[in-house]
């Protein structure tokens, strides 16, 4: 079985290795006839194109700028960040091989038996977020006559821009997604033209306390799709350096482990090979790694210059609050 960690210890670059890892899995795919291969193929090279055709992000990136500029002369109290990024390369071979493995497990959980080949690759067709936007929000205390009056303030001006953002990019070539239900929105704050297309992990928010507003858009001009997720700051710390992070992250191996015990082994093969390459991509030790721009003293402390194991950024805008700040750029 060919997997990414077999290409990781050559000295290449990303897009090399990425090129690689592709065409030596097609070969075999062809080989052997695995479609499922043959789809994994197909993801691995957006990823390329995206690594390797990034004009379009130039364009794409300053039409949600104006979305920035908006927000500037709209909340001038405010202060709030714009973070945008590619998705790494492991975060998405591991995301690949995760949906095989959720999907086959809760096929199998439900129905006794493994999905169809067409039924599986179906599922693999629903990749939205390997272009990803963040706005994170802060109300600063100055602007506060209470410091307990914080967090409902931040909450009700997230769902405020949650409001304004579907409209203001559909006329600027961004088509909203209808989220189908997912995670749907009971907020109040929330208004009912919106409501569809949004993943609310807020009033849905998960046991770890990860929290945010999820939505999804396709660039009719770049011909893609992109994620935009809305966070307060304290919203944002729990997801990158909390309990959302290292506690969900524990126990999600240990659940994953539990779906390798359901499944038995050598039944299915798709199962199968999807939960070796990600389990091997897990156990990595990034410090014995050769990638080109990247290097790393262990699994803490990286340096990562390529988007190997963490998103290659796309902008930064950072806007903080009127009497901290007064120029508008």
């Amino acid at each position: 079985m060919i997997t990414l960690n077999d290409y990781l210890y050559s000295g290449d670059t990303v897009l090399r290795i990425l090129q690689k890892y592709t065409a030596d899995l097609q070969k075999s795919a062809e080989q052997t006839g695995n479609e499922i291969d043959l789809r994994h193929c197909d993801f691995l090279r957006q990823i390329e194109g995206l690594l390797e055709h990034n004009d379009f992000l130039t364009s794409q990136s300053q039409r949600i700028r104006g979305f920035y500029k908006y927000m500037v002369a709209e909340f001038p109290y405010l202060s709030f960040t714009f973070k945008g990024r590619i998705k790494s390369l492991i975060r998405a071979e591991e995301k690949f091989n995760g949906y095989i493995v959720e999907y086959i497990y809760d096929y199998y959980r439900k129905h006794g038996g493994y999905p169809s080949v067409d039924e599986l690759k179906s599922r693999l067709t629903c990749f939205r977020d390997l272009i990803a936007y963040r706005i994170v929000i802060s109300v600063p205390r100055c602007h506060l006559a209470h410091e307990e009056d914080r967090e409902q303030e931040e909450i009700s001006h997230l769902y405020r821009i949650a409001n304004a953002l579907p409209s203001f990019l559909k006329e600027r070539g961004f088509s909203p997604e209808a989220a189908g239900g997912v995670k749907e929105s009971t907020s109040d704050l929330l208004t009912d033209e919106v409501r569809l297309f949004y993943r609310d992990y807020i009033v849905n928010a998960s046991e770890n306390g990860y929290r945010s507003l999820h939505i999804t858009f396709f660039d009719e001009i770049a011909g893609c799709y992109m994620e935009m997720q809305l966070r307060t700051k304290d919203m944002d710390d729990i997801a990158e350096i909390g309990v959302a992070n290292h506690l969900g992250y524990e126990r999600q191996q240990e659940y994953v482990r539990g779906r390798r015990d359901t499944v038995p082994e050598g039944e299915c093969l798709y199962f199968d090979e999807a939960y070796e390459r990600g389990l091997k991509l897990q156990q990595l030790e990034l410090a014995k790694l050769d990638v080109n721009m990247f290097a790393a003293v262990d699994n803490s402390l990286i340096n990562d210059g390529c988007g190997l194991f963490r998103g290659r950024q796309i902008l930064p805008y950072e806007h903080l609050s009127r009497f901290q700040n007064d120029l508008v750029d």
